[in-house]
């Protein structure tokens, strides 16, 4: 998913600042998963950072060079006064005054300098998260010729969710805690799995081979019991 938004980005803006937005993006968002609250809004002031570039680029034709800096202040204005004909009110106004809420927690609430003793909390890490999925929405939905809804849709599925007790073998998912009941078993893989959910025979071969036996079992308890996951018909879905 990701790597289709990058093809479609750089077809409108400069191939290191489409990098430089998706990574700190994903490192936002991971950060933020893993309790890094601090490192989630120093990522999100990097994502903003590349993200006025970009409307620099789009509205000017150019921009500051990465590693250069910026005076915000002045860009956010400069985007203001442009003509309203030629430019939508997301490129003018919305887009950057939600960067520079980002921008104004990174700088002065004890994340990235000392600061009043505010220290980075849910709270914080919750808005710059929420402000940098609904920049990155209306990003896509400008350049990637979809439906609001389609680009929330877009956002959602970019960072696949990380459950710290599984790791990935290509595509093999491995619980490493064995302690685990059977039903805790597969709620930890289904939540790996996220909105894509899994099948029966991918969790049969996943899981422990004590525990299949009476999967099918443990699946409809999930399903009818506790309204834990859902089956489509093919695929089991953590709810």
């Amino acid at each position: 998913m990701i790597e289709t938004i990058r093809v479609e980005f750089r077809k409108h803006f400069n191939h290191g600042l489409v990098d430089e937005l998706l990574a700190a993006y994903e490192d936002a968002k991971k950060n933020s998963y893993l309790g890094g609250l601090r490192l989630s809004a120093v990522e999100g002031g990097r994502f903003c950072e590349a993200a006025l570039r970009m409307l620099q680029q789009a509205t000017t034709g150019t921009f500051n060079p990465l590693r250069s800096s910026l005076n915000t202040d002045q860009l956010l204005k400069q985007l203001e006064n442009l003509p309203k004909t030629t430019y939508s009110d997301s490129l003018r106004l919305h887009i950057p005054r939600g960067l520079r809420v980002v921008y104004d927690i990174r700088n002065n609430r004890d994340i990235a300098h000392l600061s009043d003793g505010i220290d980075p909390n849910r709270q914080d890490s919750t808005l710059v998260i929420s402000v940098l999925d609904w920049v990155l929405a209306e990003f896509i939905r400008l350049y990637h010729t979809v439906s609001a809804d389609e680009a929330q849709v877009i956002v959602e599925n970019i960072v696949k969710r990380h459950a710290p007790v599984i790791q990935d073998f290509n595509g093999f998912l491995k619980v490493l805690n064995y302690s685990l009941g059977a039903s805790d078993f597969v709620l930890v893989l289904l939540y790996q799995c996220g909105k894509w959910g899994a099948s029966y025979d991918q969790i049969y071969q996943w899981v422990l081979p004590k525990m299949r036996k009476n999967l099918k079992r443990t699946l409809n308890r999930l399903i009818n019991d506790r309204a834990e996951l859902h089956f489509d018909g093919s695929q089991y879905f953590i709810t």
